[in-house]
């Protein structure tokens, strides 16, 4: 009897709790797709910053920012109906059906980004676009490093490294400021890493680097 209690104790100790696939509505689709619409999501700064009158004028004859405002508030009434009704959906995980979501959090804080970043650079895309591709980009890499078992020093310094990337190709590419970039980089990897069951990462990965943006800004 001893002997058989051993082999559960064992195993669970040596399960991955990085892998999120078991969790997820859809299993491995699900979970695919969950990564698909969170890289899928870097368009988005390109939609706003170099189309944002356009779109906004179609849709509903607003200014880009009133336009991000309409899509925000639509994202927080889904949610609050979502919670209320108690459900998830392909590609969310089970738990998420009593806690505010990853989408949420991702949807909205993007939102809150777009409004309030610094508009400086290209198509005033300087701080905004950096951003979110930390966010869209950084968040599945180092997720997926994870889910692989790869060690914490291999996947921070992969994360780092992918961010410092961003950050410095913003530079060339958007008149982002250089010297900044080592240290958004260093905070959206820590701004990654806590697991708060409050608040999701794809809301620290913004809200993060984003106040630090705005604490600097004055400076530059």
């Amino acid at each position: 009897m001893a002997l058989s209690n051993v082999g559960p104790e064992f195993s669970d100790i040596n399960q991955n709790l990085d892998d999120h696939v078991p969790a997820s509505v859809g299993g491995l689709r699900g979970h695919l797709f969950r990564r698909l619409v969170h890289i899928g999501m870097m368009i988005i700064p390109f939609l706003y910053y170099w189309h944002g009158s356009e779109i906004s004028e179609f849709f509903f004859d607003l200014n880009p920012k009133q336009f991000v405002s309409v899509i925000g508030f639509t994202f927080l009434l889904i949610e609050i109906v979502r919670l209320r009704m108690g459900f998830v959906v392909f590609g969310q995980r089970d738990y998420e059906s009593t806690q505010i979501s990853a989408f949420f959090w991702g949807g909205f804080t993007v939102c809150l980004v777009l409004l309030i970043s610094p508009e400086a650079g290209i198509q005033n895309s300087a701080f905004g676009f950096p951003l979110i591709l930390g966010l869209t980009l950084i968040d599945p890499l180092m997720g997926e490093l994870r889910r692989a078992s790869w060690s914490s020093r291999n996947v921070i310094l992969i994360g780092y490294s992918g961010a410092l990337i961003i950050w410095v190709l913003c530079h060339y590419f958007l008149q982002t400021p250089l010297f900044i970039a080592p240290f958004i980089a260093g905070l959206v990897v820590a701004s990654e890493w806590p697991r708060l069951t409050w608040i999701d990462d794809n809301a620290t990965m913004l809200l993060i680097p984003l106040s630090f943006v705005l604490m600097i800004e004055p400076f530059l």
